[in-house]
């Protein structure tokens, strides 16, 4: 008995090892963790895009349930690798923000057609830029990769305190019944992290999650109307949407694919170094930007957005440890199953924003620490000082007032006025090329 019970506790310590088999029904409530910490960012693009280029309520249900496949699908080949593409990281995928602001104008402006041209090629680039990238990635410093990660926390905070205030754009954003759910389930999540034992400790968030939906129920907060009329099964359609190839649509997405690479750069980084304790190789580098790029143009073909890693996961990660690769992959599966039948997918998107936000604050404040002790790990010399001190300035302290860019074409506003990091990671490249290395002497 005493021995079952060992090699039982030997198992479930796996969950810290990438490569560790783990018990799957054991895995599942970790694996869930990591799809209630991005479910509904995964689907809010979706929905404001397609209410931005007139597609109906019925196009914009079955895009969600693709964007579920989709991701589940990405998260799978980061974590296995397909030839070339992903890492072989817990590397969690999912539709990206960052399109976000460009998808709103080009499909209004062009439909949503030119939206999936657009994607088809910019992916493609993107995933041909990372079988190359041990060859430009050089240029990306470790002082480099430390700001850009600690610009994405930075960016994130305004997400979560969003989240936790009800939404953006809800009616009652800011209400007493959303700083109560919020701050119940921020309380929960820290409680647990200090009372339980072992490792149920690290399903902190998940036990923040239930106890915060529970008490949003209660208060007449969860919205079960979207269960109504739910199918049984919904498969994807290839090619639902005729790809439009409109140049200037495709220059448009394409530059901001190059943003969407330096935020995947940033994450892998983020997870090596604060999970792993080590440096992003050149392989995992290339192979999650190969699979960011190309599973995008997959996700096109099925009349979806990009796919790209999910920071929030990677906060998750450095708060809990739990870096398994198969525990991780319970995760997808979930995901996957969401987006084949309906039911599964409704009943997690009537999670409430309040209740995500009181997780959500707490992971992105881990993504800034985790920036900060790479650029502590880089040794505060005064170039690294200068180079750090100027890129997050001028990334975090110019995009506050994105009216200053007001001044440069639509293309330009559009990828940098509100882009902390894309101004962050620009800065930092140069200040790195232009700084000498003798700084110090």
């Amino acid at each position: 008995m005493a021995k079952t019970k060992n090699q039982a506790a030997s198992s479930m310590d796996n969950i810290y090892t990438l490569d560790g088999k783990v018990p799957l029904l054991k895995s599942i409530p970790f694996g869930l963790q990591h799809v209630l910490a991005m479910f509904v960012a995964n689907i809010a693009p979706i929905m404001i895009v397609t209410g931005a280029s007139g597609l109906s309520t019925q196009e914009t249900a079955s895009l969600i349930q693709t964007a579920m496949i989709m991701a589940g699908i990405g998260t799978l080949v980061q974590l296995f690798t397909v030839w070339k593409l992903g890492a072989k990281l817990p590397i969690v995928m999912g539709i990206s923000f960052t399109f976000v602001s460009v998808f709103c104008y080009v499909g209004p402006k062009w439909g949503y057609e030119a939206i999936i041209g657009a994607v088809l090629i910019g992916g493609v680039i993107e995933g041909l830029l990372g079988f190359f990238a041990k060859y430009w990635c050089r240029i990306i410093s470790p002082i480099v990769s430390a700001c850009v990660v600690t610009a994405i926390g930075f960016s994130l905070l305004s997400v979560g305190a969003n989240s936790f205030a009800g939404g953006s754009g809800a009616a009652d954003f800011g209400s007493a019944q959303n700083w109560i759910l919020g701050a119940v389930t921020l309380v929960c999540c820290i409680l647990f992290n200090i009372f339980a034992k072992g490792h149920l400790k690290q399903l902190s968030v998940l036990f923040g999650l239930v106890v915060g939906y529970i008490v949003a129920v209660f208060m007449g907060k969860v919205d079960f109307s979207a269960l109504e009329g739910v199918g049984i099964v919904s498969l994807p359609r290839i090619m639902p949407y005729k790809p439009v190839f409109n140049l200037s649509a495709i220059v448009s997405v394409t530059m901001i694919f190059l943003v969407s690479a330096t935020e995947t750069i940033g994450d892998t980084s983020a997870m090596t170094n604060t999970a792993l304790g080590r440096e992003a190789t050149d392989k995992e580098i290339s192979g999650s930007l190969a699979c960011d790029g190309l599973i995008s143009s997959l996700s096109a073909c099925f009349g979806c957005m990009p796919i790209t890693s999910f920071s929030q996961n990677v906060g998750l990660l450095a708060m809990t440890k739990v870096i398994n690769r198969y525990t991780i992959a319970t995760g997808a599966g979930i995901l996957i199953l969401a987006g084949i039948f309906p039911a599964i997918g409704a009943v997690l998107a009537t999670l409430p924003e309040a209740v995500l936000g009181g997780c959500t604050i707490m992971m992105f404040g881990n993504i800034v620490i985790s920036g900060l002790q790479m650029i502590g790990a880089c040794g505060f010399s005064q170039r690294n000082i200068t180079i750090a001190a100027l890129s997050l300035s001028i990334g975090l302290g110019f995009t506050q007032v994105p009216d200053m860019f007001n001044i440069f074409p639509d293309i330009i506003r559009t990828i940098f006025a509100e882009n902390c990091v894309a101004v962050v990671f620009l800065t930092a490249i140069i200040m790195n090329l232009i700084m000498p290395k003798d700084k110090e002497a």
